[in-house]
């Protein structure tokens, strides 16, 4: 992998990492681009005792542009993007409307492919691997800033799920806190770990999980993906490293080198779990699958606030869900959900986990 670093016309990083390292990444951005300004703030609701990123510049960003005007594409004569280039392999750059930024941490854009009209499913091993390389080094780097805590790698797809722009992307948040979601499973694995004497709360899950087998989707070597007991989602799926680490610089190379083959195979299956055989309900194509893909890693840091843990303890993980619950259905987060954080889930895991399995690549 080569990376070159590199400044858009308003001062924001860009990085390119190329599979190869005979590229020359010195296109210039001739675009006219003040200088990104960004009014995020952290507030910390006192009832709850989560935080709220304010940040009202963000109402301006792009919004569903026509595919020849897609931000995202490589540049292309006097049609400039934010990737001065005319291709690429993979590239991180800094979002110019950040929901964090400044001493509230860090927003990042990662394009998976020059290709518009691809999906992360449509990509080789090879090109995922040189994404979790990305998303590796991102990780890496961003733990050093001193306004970030937390690094959070995910992939939104699909206009269900909000997605305004359709090239193929996700995200890297650099949280300043522990995020809530986070701080309950660390609060769990403390519960966990006094009341056994020192068991692990993740391996247990895990271990739990393959031993009864019905909510196993995959495994490998390497891996192993399964709905969970109690899945908030219609069909949602965790991706587990058998060894555990707590983030993605742990991966040994056997786990990265399967990692590909294991996440590609995932995401494909997602994109057929509602194909009837009839192109859909009544006949008509089923749209792809949207879903949002989530890393869950260990904050940087000590962890003082969960007695008796610490980062090790934690285990890398992947979540992958979809919204849609049947097809042509969608999954809406209504009182009990959005008022009470109470889900109803209308599809057993283990239904899930079986038609999951049932639409294996042959």
């Amino acid at each position: 992998m080569k990376k070159t670093s590199t400044r858009l016309a308003d001062g924001r990083e860009l990085i390119y990492y190329d599979a190869g390292d005979d590229r020359v990444r010195d296109a210039v951005d001739r675009r006219p681009l003040d200088p990104t300004v960004t009014t995020s703030e952290v507030r910390r609701d006192p009832l709850l005792g989560d935080s709220v990123a304010i940040a009202s510049h963000r109402q301006g960003r792009i919004y569903h542009p026509p595919a020849d005007e897609c931000p995202l594409c490589p540049s292309s004569g006097d049609r400039l993007s934010e990737i001065p280039e005319s291709s690429y392999d993979v590239v991180v750059f800094e979002n110019r409307f950040p929901s964090l930024a400044g001493d509230s941490g860090r927003c990042e854009v990662v394009c998976f492919t020059s290709d518009h009209d691809a999906s992360f499913a449509d990509l080789t091993e090879a090109q995922a691997a040189l994404v979790l390389e990305a998303w590796t080094d991102r990780t890496a780097e961003l733990s050093h800033l001193r306004s970030v805590r937390q690094v959070f790698c995910f992939e939104n797809r699909g206009a269900e799920i909000g997605v305004t722009l359709g090239h193929p992307h996700g995200q890297i948040y650099g949280y300043p806190f522990t995020t809530p979601r986070t701080a309950l499973m660390l609060r769990s694995l403390a519960a966990h770990k006094e009341a056994t004497g020192g068991a692990n709360l993740f391996d247990d899950v895990l271990a739990r999980e393959i031993a009864d087998g019905s909510r196993v989707v995959l495994s490998s070597e390497h891996w192993v993906a399964f709905v969970p007991y109690a899945a908030h989602w219609p069909y949602e799926v965790h991706l587990y490293p058998r060894r555990r680490v707590p983030d993605l610089l742990g991966l040994d190379e056997g786990a990265r080198t399967e990692f590909p083959q294991v996440y590609l195979e995932l995401l494909r299956r997602f994109d057929r779990i509602f194909d009837e055989g009839n192109g859909g309900k009544d006949g008509a194509a089923e749209p792809p699958t949207p879903y949002i893909a989530a890393w869950h890693q260990a904050p940087f840091g000590p962890l003082e606030e969960f007695e008796g843990v610490n980062r090790d303890d934690f285990a890398l993980h992947l979540e992958l869900f979809t919204i849609r619950r049947t097809s042509g259905k969608l999954k809406f987060l209504a009182g009990s959900e959005s008022g009470m954080n109470v889900f109803i889930n209308d599809v057993p895991p283990e239904t899930a986990a079986q038609r999951l399995r049932e639409v294996a690549s042959s």
